[in-house]
């Protein structure tokens, strides 16, 4: 499946088969959240939660993959991620697009 953050397709025809999405709500354990709080004292990344959120992503885009599948998609344009917080401790990731058909290539 071919995924563009572009509302279009070089040199392509494409047919437009609607909004498509995937989302997921992850939340940290007790033990990545402990071992966070003490990398806060000393300040840079914090890599439990950036592990968290990079598996986040890779399960809402599945699932957005999917959905596109169902309708016959060949690429999904206008991907966009969107992530939120819904409560302390859990961040929903919605990734979006639009699915499409190639039909074609340009003149």
């Amino acid at each position: 499946m071919l995924l563009l953050n572009i509302n279009y397709i070089p040199d392509r025809k494409i047919q437009a088969l609607g909004l498509v999405k995937g989302s997921v709500v992850q939340s940290k354990s007790f033990g990545k959240d402990f071992m966070s709080g003490m990398k806060n004292l000393v300040g840079g990344e914090v890599e439990a939660y950036t592990g968290l959120m990079i598996q986040a992503r890779q399960i809402a885009t599945k699932r957005m993959v999917d959905e596109a599948e169902a309708l016959g998609a060949d690429a999904i344009i206008s991907v966009t991620y969107t992530s939120s917080s819904i409560m302390q401790g859990a961040a929903e990731v919605t990734a979006y697009g639009t699915a499409v058909r190639i039909t074609g290539e340009k003149a």
